[in-house]
């Protein structure tokens, strides 16, 4: 029998000995004398990538949707949007249905490059309007200052920002008084007298009247002080202050070493504090009221409150009392309450609570003048408006029906009329689909305002009978109109998306796909993105594009959310790109959202499920080959799918992931997972499934993450290790928990080669 070398003697006899070995490492020579051949991801190939990046796409579509800056009388708005000309800013006179420039541009190129000394043109017209004074002058910044332009002759101005108020002094409605804190403690100065009040005493840097914690909040070094924030609400009658007491004298820190400062040779540590899941030793919030005339503190007879759940209290236009919502903490009873401002005396009006949790984006707004208040709850089993008499507490449904209430948008107190947007409730239409409806205070004439069945982006006149409707779906670009907000009838056409030139790069709209859920009846909705080229006659690898986190979803509902994505880029090294939102997920009925709660460690099951379903229904999915990327929730999601489903999943990259719960941000598990903290946390932890990680993953996370400390991913990586698991990690310095320019990019990159290389089974280019 002949060995290896010898048969390669005979195949490469022309070959001189030396360059054998050479041959030898990179084929195998087997005895009918094949070779394996590796295959290379061509720079061509990254470079369509990179043009389906939401930055390059975004100079491919014009006219992509108005979004409209509405003039005081309502009868005109200007909008700004990218043309094949560059960036241009439009006018639409709503009585003579015209759409004209809202200036000329050439002219105003002209003044703006004479005036900063450097060529100005459409494409870089980097320009915000703060202020549009009518046809004669508008105020627009630009490169961090502001100028006036005389659109008459187009000559421009710069202004002082000296004039600019300070966000540590508050002044009376009535003009007689200024409130600012120094030292911890509160105090006003009378601006007639010029005589200085301080109204408390026991103030100091931990415990601080009329402040707040910001949430990034950063303090730096061994001793650093936090930032000063300053807070009070003046009463409509400026006798009154509605503030309350920051209290950090217990609370505890999280801490990072950011190693990447140019000046520094050694890591500057940074601190701030954030309140774990269970945690007592938080910062603290004291609602109180100052009486201005009697130099009296009032406080309100609320407990501390957790900053994380904070105090949302506002003023009656009577001055008398104040009105607003408290949240229990575990988030399963939410109070909407009256506090008197003579006593502090808190009177709960009425209170919605559930055996889960009481979703954080609810709608509240109260009329005084008619004493009634406007909220949603999902009581019923789906989140509905309700109305609520304020001074008997009775409470009476506004919307009935198994649909799902998004937002408030317009109370029309003459005519008691509500205007809010749902979705679910049109028949045959995707439920994630937003509508514009009406509906009067007592339930009576529902009507949809907004007809075509797509997903409908409004935006209402202040206080005309007008609105901009921008309506589209993942396969149907934007098409704007404007609306009489009365019939939701069309008064004209202000445009449709142009894609031509995203089509002529080869862009294709994502394959909107169906699956059924765990529960064998539920309809789950998802997206797929292939390839440009793809070859419905190949076999592709899949990767699930995963954020299960309870308080959103990801299916692409509009044109905008189905193109600004990274799912079309990484598609096209030769992968199908799936999203798709399971049982437990937001923006459905309440049932199908609890499903999540105290069991986020099964959110994947239906992802797995509706693989196996696409895959029987579509020959070109390899089930062989399946990925998992995601950030934040979706990086747990990823880590995670390697352990809950070992073989299945066979790569995973897990960005920024929360592993453990009971190291994330309190408010997040303390709704979804429950509060007090028990079992539960460490058995769905990721650190806590580490020994049964199968496949190849690649952890990424901000260095100086303060949203989800990368503690986190350090703790998962060292349970890998013990258990003798390999993995890959990339800590990215200097970054937070999103990742800027240049640092997106080059995770991104990362990211793409290492599905390419443990996926696909190709050879990436570094």
């Amino acid at each position: 029998m002949l060995t290896v070398e010898e048969l390669a003697m005979k195949v490469f006899r022309v070959i001189p000995i030396h360059h054998i070995h050479v041959m030898l490492t990179i084929c195998w020579i087997t005895v009918n004398f094949s070779c394996k051949s590796i295959h290379y991801i061509s720079q061509s190939t990254y470079q369509r990538a990179e043009q389906f990046r939401r930055d390059s796409i975004a100079r491919k579509i014009y006219y992509l949707q108005v979004i409209p800056h509405w003039y005081r009388h309502d009868s005109a708005f200007w909008f700004v949007t990218n043309t094949p000309e560059g960036r241009k800013f439009f006018k639409v006179a709503i009585n003579d249905s015209v759409v004209n420039p809202l200036f000329d541009h050439a002219r105003l190129l002209d003044s703006l490059s004479r005036l900063l000394h450097k060529p100005i043109d459409t494409y870089n017209l980097d320009i915000n309007i703060v202020h549009y004074a009518g046809d004669h002058e508008l105020i627009f910044s630009i490169d961090s200052s502001i100028y006036r332009l005389n659109l008459v002759d187009y000559t421009i101005h710069k202004l002082s920002t000296s004039k600019i108020s300070s966000p540590y002094v508050a002044y009376s409605p009535d003009s007689l008084w200024f409130a600012f804190h120094k030292q911890g403690n509160l105090f006003v100065v009378n601006m007639i007298s010029n005589d200085t009040i301080q109204l408390s005493f026991d103030g100091n840097d931990q415990y601080t009247y009329a402040s707040y914690y910001g949430w990034s909040d950063i303090m730096y070094g061994e001793n650093g002080q936090r930032p000063d924030r300053f807070m009070v609400e003046w009463s409509p009658d400026s006798k009154y202050i509605f503030t309350q007491i920051c209290d950090t004298r217990h609370a505890r820190k999280m801490y990072l070493l950011n190693w990447s400062i140019d000046s520094l040779y050694r890591a500057q540590l940074m601190s701030y504090y954030r309140g774990s899941p269970g945690d007592t030793d938080v910062v603290k919030y004291i609602p109180i009221i100052f009486d201005i005339n009697h130099r009296k503190m009032i406080p309100v007879k609320l407990p501390p409150v957790p900053h994380f759940i904070g105090v949302d209290l506002r003023w009656a236009k009577d001055s008398k009392h104040l009105f607003g919502t408290y949240y229990h903490r575990g988030y399963k009873k939410l109070d909407f309450i009256d506090v008197d401002a003579l006593t502090g005396k808190v009177r709960v009006v009425c209170s919605d609570s559930s055996p889960t949790y009481v979703e954080n984006n609810f709608v509240f707004r109260y009329l005084e003048n008619l004493q009634i208040a406007f909220f949603t709850s999902e009581r019923t089993g789906w989140k509905q408006l309700y109305q609520v008499y304020w001074n008997t507490g009775q409470v009476i449904p506004v919307t009935q029906g198994e649909f799902v209430v998004k937002e408030l948008l317009k109370i029309d107190t003459v005519h008691k009329i509500l205007y809010f947007t749902a979705s679910g409730r049109e028949k045959a239409v995707n439920p994630y689909y937003d509508f514009l409806y009406s509906i009067h205070f007592d339930g009576t004439g529902m009507k949809c305002l907004t007809p075509e069945p797509a997903h409908h982006e409004v935006y209402l006149a202040p206080e005309g009978d007008y609105f901009v409707d921008n309506y589209s779906t993942p396969t149907q670009p934007t098409t704007s109109i404007l609306r009489r907000l009365t019939d939701g009838s069309v008064v004209m056409q202000l445009g449709k998306a142009d894609i031509h030139d995203l089509l002529a790069m080869g862009w294709r709209f994502p394959q909107v796909f169906t699956t059924v859920a765990r529960d064998g009846k539920t309809i789950l909705y998802g997206a797929l993105w292939k390839p440009i080229h793809f070859n419905p006659h190949r076999k592709y690898p899949i990767i699930d594009d995963s954020y299960t986190g309870p308080q959103t979803f990801v299916f692409p509902r509009s044109f905008n959310e189905a193109v600004f994505n990274r799912d079309q880029s990484l598609a096209e090294f030769g992968f199908i790109v799936m999203k798709v939102d399971g049982l437990g997920t937001a923006g459905r009925s309440k049932s199908f959202h609890n499903w999540s709660y105290r069991h986020m460690g099964d959110n994947l099951v239906d992802h797995v499920l509706s693989i196996r379903q696409l895959a029987n229904r579509y020959h070109w999915i390899d089930t062989t080959r399946i990925g998992i990327l995601g950030h934040s929730a979706g990086g747990y999601d990823a880590a995670h799918a390697l352990m809950r489903f070992p073989g299945f999943y066979k790569v995973a990259v897990a960005e920024s992931g929360d592993h453990d719960w009971r190291m994330e941000k309190a408010w997040w598990p303390e709704m979804y997972v429950g509060w007090p903290v028990d079992s539960v946390y460490e058995q769905q932890s990721n650190v806590t499934l580490a020994p049964y990680m199968q496949g190849k993953l690649l952890l990424i996370h901000g260095g100086i993450d303060e949203n989800v400390n990368p503690a986190s991913t350090f703790k998962l990586a060292h349970a890998l290790i013990k258990a003798g698991k390999y993995f890959d990690m990339l800590i990215i310095p200097d970054v937070r928990h999103g990742y800027p320019s240049p640092f997106y990019q080059y995770a991104e990159k990362k990211m793409w080669n290492y599905f390419i290389e443990n996926l696909l089974g190709a050879k990436p280019i570094e």
